[in-house]
């Protein structure tokens, strides 16, 4: 990653992306959160303090886990018929509720970067289709 993308909001909803898929499982928020944070970098800053995790990743991680069951009510709720939370990818469900989790319960973001920030991320974890698949449902989410 370079570092204009480093500690950026994407880089971050990124590594909550990936926080909330190793805890599918198993695993704690903080550790998970932490781990996704520190991977690729030094665990200390220039002056041999240990790094902390920002708190917008802390938030995105913890308030998809205190949400989760809503959430995956709402995703079911706006699926195909047919179509179960089971059935999807796990790549999926996790930008989903990642989405969805800033689109109606974190009030920093607008619902449009919130979903267009969850298609990048989709591009990149996934392909075009699940990108298509996720922008489908979340924008149903978006109020006008």
């Amino acid at each position: 990653m370079t570092n204009n993308f480093t500690n950026s909001r994407r880089d971050l909803r990124e590594r909550a992306f990936q926080a909330l898929f190793s805890l599918e499982f198993g695993g704690d928020v903080l550790s998970a959160a932490e781990f996704a944070y520190i991977y690729d970098k030094p665990m200390l800053d220039d002056e041999g303090v240990t790094v902390d995790i920002p708190v917008f990743l802390l938030s995105l991680v913890k308030g998809v886990q205190d949400f989760q069951a809503d959430i995956d009510q709402q995703i079911e709720e706006h699926l195909k018929a047919g179509w179960s939370l089971e059935r999807l990818t796990l790549t999926d469900k996790t930008l989903l509720r990642l989405g969805l989790f800033e689109i109606k319960y974190f009030d920093e973001t607008p619902g449009r970067v919130a979903v267009n920030e969850i298609i990048e991320i989709a591009k990149k974890y996934s392909d075009n289709t699940s990108a298509k698949f996720v922008n489908g449902l979340l924008s149903q989410f978006i109020t006008m």
